[in-house]
């Protein structure tokens, strides 16, 4: 199961750092994907699959699809000659490249046995809800608000944005 967390982590850095240096944003978006994809086998490794589960759910899922929303809004208006351009075929093969190494590294931890837990006691979903919206609220609105602020300033900046061009 070493293995299997090294390999996870790093896919996981190598996938951020490919994030980090490209110049397109939504292939930079692809990549980090990649990213959360490993950390949520690292916990599954780790013997945490409830906090895997929510690596794939939140950061995975709802926070990419915010970011590919306030990129698509930010993103200037593709001039005509821009349209036909396309990316390259060469650049799915990095993405897809990392995404079958930890395919296979998620098949092996599967089939090799549940990762070794972690130590402590298990805590079931009710229970991290319970402490989310009980003594830890304020944190959780505040971080939903940040959120929404920059939804908004995303969606003004877009929009003033396109209303000074033709």
């Amino acid at each position: 199961m070493n293995l299997a967390f090294y390999v996870s982590g790093v896919i996981a850095v190598l996938a951020t750092f490919l994030a980090i240096t490209r110049r397109e944003a939504i292939h930079g978006l692809v990549y980090l994907v990649v990213s959360l994809l490993a950390a949520a086998v690292a916990f599954l490794v780790l013997g945490a699959p409830f906090a895997a589960a929510l690596e794939v759910i939140t950061y995975a899922g709802a926070m990419m699809v915010m970011l590919l929303f306030a990129v698509m809004t930010l993103s200037p208006k593709a001039r005509k000659e821009d349209d036909a351009k396309r990316p390259h075929p060469w650049f799915w093969l990095g993405p897809l490249l990392l995404s079958v190494l930890l395919t296979g590294d998620f098949i092996y931890v599967l089939f090799a046995g549940k990762g070794s837990p972690v130590s402590g006691s298990a805590v079931s979903p009710r229970q991290v809800g319970q402490v989310l919206f009980g003594p830890y609220v304020l944190g959780v609105e505040l971080a939903s608000m940040l959120l929404l602020a920059g939804l908004v300033g995303a969606y003004h900046l877009g929009r003033n944005g396109s209303q000074g061009r033709s």
